[in-house]
């Protein structure tokens, strides 16, 4: 009798034991519920939407800058391709001198300026150097520009001393007049025939600046 009841309690106890395991083996099949979390994309929130940026500004193209007037050039020097020579005697003469206008023409079709001393001298033909001295300069009138338009005259005060009033002159026949105009390399021959000193120590001639006639 207490066989079978030990017989019983044994198979009680077993009996317990599987069903608690059977019930533990249930709990763990079902599956448990679990929230799952995305996690934000980068650079989103709950924080204020972004702006977008500003389209960039499209710099303007340098404005071309004007090109410079360049001033018309003004009236250029009178050069002895454009000037006819001639003098005029009227200014007369003392003590062994004469004085005379020399005059310079324009003969161009442009103005041009006289301005200073003409380098003069006396010649022994078209074609022939200077003889004896050349002109000295009389700088009592001022040096000034004088305007030329075509046709127009310029004028210098020459004087020629009287070759005859020099002991030691060595005198000699000259043709006429070499006339240098003012920064002009270029001459003009005025035929004139007078006397000329040949000791280049006698100074016959003597210039001044142009002045407007």
């Amino acid at each position: 009798m207490r066989s079978q009841k030990t017989l019983q309690g044994i198979a009680l106890s077993t009996a317990g034991v599987a069903a608690v395991l059977l019930l533990a083996s249930c709990g763990l099949g079902q599956p448990q519920s679990q929230t799952s979390t995305t996690p934000a994309a980068p650079g989103t929130g709950s924080g204020s939407p972004s702006q977008s940026a500003p389209p960039p500004t499209t710099a303007a193209p340098p404005s071309s800058a004007a090109p410079a007037t360049t001033p018309p050039a003004g009236p250029g020097l009178c050069k002895a391709a454009g000037l006819s020579a001639a003098t005029d005697a009227s200014g007369g003469g003392a003590a062994g001198s004469v004085y005379m206008k020399l005059n310079l023409t324009n003969t161009g079709s442009e103005p041009c300026i006289l301005k200073g001393f003409p380098g003069v001298s006396l010649a022994a033909d078209a074609a022939g150097g200077p003889i004896g001295a050349a002109a000295t300069r009389d700088e009592s009138v001022p040096v000034t520009d004088v305007l030329l338009a075509p046709g127009q005259t310029g004028w210098a005060q020459l004087r020629y001393t009287q070759a005859g009033n020099y002991m030691d002159c060595s005198p000699v026949d000259a043709a006429g007049y070499r006339i240098y105009p003012p920064e002009d390399t270029e001459s003009l021959f005025l035929a004139q025939p007078t006397t000329a000193c040949s000791n280049a120590d006698i100074k016959l001639l003597t210039i001044g600046a142009f002045q407007t006639a």
